[in-house]
């Protein structure tokens, strides 16, 4: 690997590895210590010797297309999420989330079985302070994190809160630390040092995050993250915070921490080139073992690595076993949707209303056959359903299929007959056709 004007460049990678499996041992994603999985303070392991802290070791298998399993390069244990979408999430332009709001997302997080949720920042205030406290209250089984600056106010608010863990930002690249800080490497350094230190002691869980990690010099960012684990934080995030890594470079940058590094890695993206979500699972086959992701992919600017994509791609594409119920992924997405005032994109991955709506007419002959034609999973895999449009593209079998589930039965020779009329309806209207309308359609042949 090498680096040019900050950015990580990507060498050829020697195989080409597939996920085959990961087993946390558990039925939850990540573990049971408790809350996300990690050993117990006092460092002592599961009853077999095992690193997980629940009697198997878990893990990723890969295999090569030989039949040779290996184990995943730099994989520290199961792949755990921590959703963001009460903090960054919120912190998109014009989004506000009312207290009840927030308590509700996050009681959905836990129950689909989010191993950590990122609920605020206590610096803001005292109102964003009672927020958390409330939601800390709730009894959740995820872990709760605050995220806060490397000042030991922020940590003292974020203690108050009454929450488990804490992630302690600082900037990380040159421009960032000057431009923004005023300040040099050493006192970053410092800082993290005094930060993470007083977190630990305090008895928090702590991630030292790497904020604009992804245009940071690589030997500085290594020197900062070592520093942080030195000092006691127990993970470091990674932080695509522009999005200006592709999955190639992010793999190399991922790989080369991991490699260095004694602590879990996690991975934060942003969306600005369109790379969040695949980077951020070139990150995890590098070796990072937690994402950093929100419901529907909210966030600043051009948005987070959305949790839904990322979780199907791992389960159906990977063959990663996640202990998440994902079947109430659609349902989220649209509640978080609406409480922050925008739209909910039909073609949003996973849950959009267009994801699983067909209206060519090769296409729904082939899901008529076998809906493994042209859908990878179920629509109620994540709470969505499949829809069969009627309009230009339609052919007779959608046709007669639809007009079936309406209750009206065609025979091929009848839907072949009227699909000349809904092509023309179709055609003037610019748009599918309604239910009502296609009916009517069938009304006047009759």
């Amino acid at each position: 690997m090498v680096a040019a004007a900050g950015l990580f460049y990507a060498c050829p990678v020697e195989k080409d590895w597939d996920i085959l499996a990961v087993d946390g041992g558990c039925g939850r994603e990540g573990g049971c210590d408790g809350r996300d999985g990690r050993e117990g303070d006092d460092g002592r392991r599961g009853d077999d010797g095992h690193r997980d802290g629940c009697g198997r070791e878990g893990g990723v298998l890969l295999h090569n297309g030989f039949g040779d399993g290996l184990a995943f390069l730099g994989q520290r244990g199961p792949l755990r999420f921590c959703d963001t979408t009460l903090r960054d999430g919120e912190q998109t332009a014009g989004v506000v989330f009312s207290a009840a709001e927030k308590r509700h997302i996050a009681r959905e997080l836990d129950a689909i079985g989010i191993s950590q949720i990122e609920v605020g920042v206590p610096a803001m205030g005292e109102e964003e302070c009672a927020v958390i406290a409330s939601i800390a209250q709730m009894g959740l089984r995820a872990s709760l994190i605050t995220w806060n600056r490397a000042r030991l106010a922020d940590i003292q608010a974020s203690l108050r809160c009454g929450v488990d863990a804490v992630a302690i930002s600082l900037p990380v690249s040159d421009l960032q630390i000057q431009a923004k800080l005023g300040k040099s490497r050493a006192w970053v350094l410092a800082q993290i040092r005094a930060a993470v230190g007083f977190a630990r002691d305090a008895g928090l869980y702590v991630v030292a995050s790497g904020e604009d990690s992804s245009r940071a010099d690589p030997a500085f960012l290594l020197e900062y993250a070592q520093a942080a684990e030195q000092a006691g934080a127990e993970r470091f995030r990674f932080c695509d915070t522009l999005g200006v890594l592709d999955p190639l470079r992010m793999y190399a940058a991922v790989r080369a921490l991991v490699a260095q590094l004694g602590i879990a890695v996690e991975l934060h993206t942003h969306n600005d080139y369109g790379f969040a979500e695949a980077s951020l699972l070139a990150g995890m086959h590098a070796g990072a073992s937690w994402g950093n992701t929100t419901v529907m992919g909210l966030g600043e600017r051009a948005g987070n690595a959305a949790m839904e994509p990322v979780v199907m791609a791992l389960r159906e594409l990977e063959g990663v076993e996640l202990a998440l119920d994902t079947r109430r992924f659609t349902a989220l997405a649209r509640y978080v949707a609406t409480a922050a005032n925008r739209a909910l994109p039909p073609d949003r991955p996973v849950v959009g209303s267009n994801i699983f709506a067909h209206e060519s007419g090769v296409h729904v002959h082939g899901l008529l056959r076998d809906s493994r034609t042209y859908e990878s999973f179920a629509a109620e895999q994540v709470g969505n359903r499949r829809r069969v449009v009627i309009g230009k593209h339609s052919g007779h079998h959608a046709i007669a299929a639809r007009l079936a589930e309406l209750g009206c039965n065609l025979d091929a020779s009848e839907a072949a007959a009227l699909l000349g009329e809904v092509r023309r309806a179709a055609d003037a209207k610019k748009r599918a056709l309604r239910d009502d309308e296609l009916l009517q359609l069938v009304g006047r042949r009759r």
